[in-house]
């Protein structure tokens, strides 16, 4: 993996950066004034000891101390695995990346750039878990987050999910039309919801529709959805044979499974009639790696 995914990101997602900064200094930064602005180095340590680290986020904390005046030197490069358990010191942490610039900059940008890699490589730690367990089972299918994100970080917690080798899904209601339970009830019936739904976004976009039976799931193909969500069913067997009945009679279109799919129970839904899987754990409950920054 490298950097290349930087180069998806909107003109617009360095204003991201510029709010994060307004936020966390509105007014006076006084820690800044105590410091000064005496050239300095500080460096980027990752101590997380229980697994292996993928590292994610390098072009927003890149553009945190860009905004401030100051440059980034990287050892590792972004999808890299960081493993202190086999590389770290007596200390018990490896250096990551050196920051220079002047004392108060540095101080300014800390938080905002720790609290983006470390939540940017949580995401794209578990999602290089999932997308390794899918690629050893040799399952055709993709591995995909959901729009449970944080607002305000969603852009960088997808651009995690890719780099950790993981489909972002759908990015926001903008993209693919997703017609679930409320949409369905609101209307009447799936059918009337997946009609509807065409006349709006025509050729140029898919429809999904979240099914909880096989009834459902039939009922939305044959009204020409593109994608059905086998959704919150009671075991991955029973899932796997309403995919397979699907596949049978609709074999174009796609069957994802979801519904409280974690890593240990991921690997019982890998199946021919099953293209995608998706997880909301992915950036709903993903641990926070354990970074930090002091000047040398």
């Amino acid at each position: 993996m490298n950097n290349s995914f930087a180069q998806l990101l909107p003109p617009s997602w360095k204003t991201l950066i510029q709010r994060y900064l307004e936020e966390d200094v509105p007014s006076f930064d006084v820690g800044g004034f105590v410091v000064g602005d005496e050239e300095m180095e500080a460096l980027l340590y990752c101590k997380e000891k229980s697994k292996s680290i993928v590292l994610a986020g390098v072009p927003f904390f890149d553009e945190v101390f860009a905004e401030l005046g100051c440059s980034v030197s990287w050892r590792y490069k972004e999808g890299d695995e960081l493993s202190v358990t086999e590389t770290g010191g007596p200390e018990g942490k490896i250096v990551v990346a050196v920051i220079t610039g002047p004392c108060r900059r540095l101080l300014l940008g800390e938080r905002t750039a720790l609290n983006i890699i470390s939540r940017a490589s949580g995401v794209a730690t578990a999602s290089r878990e999932l997308s390794a367990i899918a690629k050893e089972s040799h399952w055709h299918g993709e591995v995909a987050g959901t729009r449970k994100t944080t607002p305000g970080f969603r852009l960088i917690e997808k651009y995690a999910l890719l780099v950790g080798g993981c489909s972002t899904h759908r990015m926001d209601l903008s993209s693919m039309v997703m017609l679930k339970d409320n949409h369905v009830w609101a209307t009447g019936s799936i059918t009337n919801a997946v009609v509807k739904a065409r006349k709006a976004c025509g050729f140029s976009s898919k429809i999904e529709v979240e099914a909880r039976t096989l009834e459902e799931a039939k009922e939305a193909c044959a009204a020409g959805c593109d994608v059905v969500m086998l959704d919150n069913y009671a075991s991955a067997e029973a899932l796997i044979d309403d995919a397979k009945i699907l596949k049978q009679s609709y074999p174009k279109v796609m069957v994802e499974a979801s519904g409280g799919i974690t890593k240990s129970t991921i690997s019982a839904y890998f199946s021919p009639f099953v293209d995608i899987v998706s997880s909301g754990s992915l950036t709903a409950g993903y641990s926070i790696v354990d970074f930090s920054l002091k000047i040398k």
